[in-house]
């Protein structure tokens, strides 16, 4: 099952709309999976990639877009809950420029997407885990264990759900230049019961538990906690009809230029 992503486009005119649909087109998208809008400004696109793809796809044409909403391709009348988290650098990692973000989608009771974009990783494996707390004040040192809903041990995202956390998502592979893109589904994690948490990403490869360090600060044999961000209720499809947004004080498209996470976002919008 697929995902339906809603963007707002910048069109100039309707000349527009061939030069997306084509573009799209290159980028493995049939037509009959897009719907563009002149007259709104928005494009909607069903598909398996991950978001920021289909995102820098539409903007090779030249046209500026945003991410505007986020849900299942076969529920329009019904979302099933979106959320994302921001990510930074964990104190004391800093100097790696880490930021990125990651959404998750409910797309059916059974299943949640986890869509991600993360840059300023060290090239390779790391593990991704959705931990218990929301707490950043001191780096990702806080946010706790990793979420799990039963009394189970640290497993693989294909597990049963008796043999792995509610929040052990597996690995992201980040390339030679730290970028770390990643669409995968989940069985066991649910929208509604990890608003308020976090997710974090580890040192190193997660060894899915096969060796035991018993330090707070270590998963297995991944390492140290290198990001984390506080996951999010966000607007699902159809959703999001903002222009401002209240929080930063920042247009829809004076927000798309603004770092997603670190202090450098901060000292953006105050400028």
């Amino acid at each position: 099952m697929s995902a339906k992503l809603e963007f707002a486009v910048q069109m100039s005119s309707l000349s527009c709309t061939n030069k997306i649909l084509e573009q799209l087109n290159k980028n493995g998208i049939s037509k009959s999976d897009i719907h563009i809008s002149y007259e709104t400004g928005t494009v909607t696109v069903c598909t398996n990639q991950p978001s920021s793809v289909i995102l820098d796809s539409i903007e090779k044409t030249g046209i500026k877009a945003v991410l505007k909403g986020y849900g299942s391709a076969t529920h329009d009348n019904m979302n099933l809950g979106a959320a994302v988290a921001m990510l930074g650098g964990s104190t004391g990692h800093s100097s790696l420029g880490i930021n990125g973000i990651v959404r998750f989608v409910q797309i059916n009771e059974n299943e949640c997407i986890v869509d991600g974009t993360i840059d300023g990783l060290p090239p390779g494996k790391h593990g991704i885990h959705i931990y218990e707390c929301g707490d950043l004040s001191n780096g990702c040192k806080n946010i706790g264990d990793h979420f799990s809903l039963k009394q189970t041990p640290h497993g693989r995202p294909t597990d049963d759900e008796n043999l792995r956390h509610t929040g052990d998502l597996g690995n992201i592979t980040a390339n030679e230049k730290g970028r770390a893109i990643f669409y995968f589904k989940d069985k066991l994690i649910n929208i509604s019961s990890i608003i308020g948490r976090s997710v974090g990403i580890t040192e190193y490869e997660d060894d899915f538990g096969k060796t035991k360090i018993n330090t707070s600060e270590i998963d297995g044999n991944s390492g140290k906690k290198i990001a984390c961000g506080i996951i999010a209720r966000s607007s699902g499809l159809f959703e999001n009809n903002k222009k401002i947004c209240a929080c930063d004080g920042v247009t829809l498209w004076e927000e798309r230029d603004v770092p997603l996470a670190g202090p450098s976002r901060q000292r953006k919008i105050n400028i």
